[in-house]
């Protein structure tokens, strides 16, 4: 009897596609191994909240004149894209991937955000293949290596710290301290204590293991080319910063300051002053200091050619002004018209 191999050959070809297909899918999902260097943002800018990041000659930042949304551009403002729906904070970059904390209740509108939805997400730098890592609310997270390292909040633990992988494969409660991984380097995470004193602490995220670097009263440390930049509580939150390959410390100013952001050869303050409070900008030595806008700022972003800032309360206007060379405040025009843009369609 002559056997009927077409439903034979049909069937293998069919079992093929699907073998393929799956193999394409779990290949396509697999995020690739980033380097124990790779940090995701820098601590200034996310002490401030997180809204801009940098990487590759791209800009990714939630657009205050789009209910935050995520957006993408060129440093110098050309090509601006939206990415997404809704509000994002904490934004990180590693590889060829965005991960950032999403609240849909600050951005989206329609039927699809009748719910709120939040968490730590990920996605591809164009926006897509969107994945929730974490339902959880999340305050600031920081990149390093393979693993986000994020302040996770809910009504039943509070707020405690943990880290994900990158691929959602591991989820682990690091601490029961509140701690603050935003400035990182290395590998190694600079947090101020909260508990039982202000000394600087460092993790190395290598074995989770925490030392002591220097007992001091500080707040908010930033890490930049050797240097810990930070507020001195016990002395009325100047800035100083602390040499950690010389374990020595030096004054930047007598100002009391409310926020600041430290970029490429300069520092961005807020002083605090009942007479005369202002955005301020000044060496990283301190030196040179200068008046880049009067009165009260906050949520001060720092990318490679512009500062980034807010009136305090009042999302907008955005302004910003060159980094480096003469002070020029001007609106962020390019965020409006490309939100504007976006309302059109």
């Amino acid at each position: 009897m002559k056997k009927n191999w077409k439903p034979i050959l049909i069937l293998s070809v069919v079992m093929i596609l699907l073998i393929a297909s799956g193999i394409y899918s779990v290949l396509s999902e697999r995020v690739p191994s980033n380097d124990i260097s790779v940090t995701g943002n820098t601590a200034g800018n996310l002490n401030n909240g997180g809204l801009f990041a940098e990487s590759g000659g791209r800009v990714y930042f939630a657009n205050a004149y789009d209910g935050g949304r995520m957006y993408s551009m060129n440093t110098d403002e050309t090509d601006l894209v939206r990415l997404g729906d809704s509000r994002v904070s904490s934004i990180n970059v590693g590889g060829n991937y965005l991960y950032y904390y999403m609240d849909s209740a600050g951005g989206g509108t329609g039927l699809g955000f009748v719910v709120r939805t939040y968490g730590v997400y990920r996605s591809r730098l164009d926006g897509s293949k969107t994945k929730c890592l974490d339902r959880n609310a999340a305050v600031t997270m920081q990149l390093s290596g393979d693993y986000l390292y994020y302040q996770r909040y809910n009504n039943t633990d509070f707020t405690k710290f943990y880290k994900i992988k990158t691929d959602k494969s591991d989820n682990v409660l690091v601490s029961d301290e509140i701690i603050n991984p935003a400035a990182c380097h290395n590998g190694v995470i600079y947090f101020n204590g909260t508990e039982k004193d202000h000394y600087l602490y460092a993790l190395d995220t290598r074995t989770d293991a925490v030392y002591t670097v220097y007992q001091g009263n500080l707040w908010f440390p930033v890490y930049h080319n050797d240097y810990i930049y930070y507020m001195d509580v016990s002395s009325d939150y100047r800035l100083c910063r602390y040499s950690l390959s010389q374990n020595t410390v030096e004054i930047l100013t007598q100002d009391r300051v409310d926020t600041f952001n430290v970029g490429e050869g300069c520092i961005y303050y807020q002083r605090n002053s009942k007479t005369e409070p202002a955005l301020m900008r000044m060496g990283l030595d301190g030196s040179n200091p200068e008046v880049v806008a009067e009165g009260n700022y906050e949520n001060i972003q720092l990318t490679s050619s512009y500062a980034y800032f807010n009136a305090f309360g009042q999302e907008i206007p955005v302004y910003h002004t060159p980094l480096n060379g003469p002070i020029n405040v001007t609106t962020f025009s390019a965020a409006s018209d490309a939100a504007f843009a976006q309302s059109d369609k």
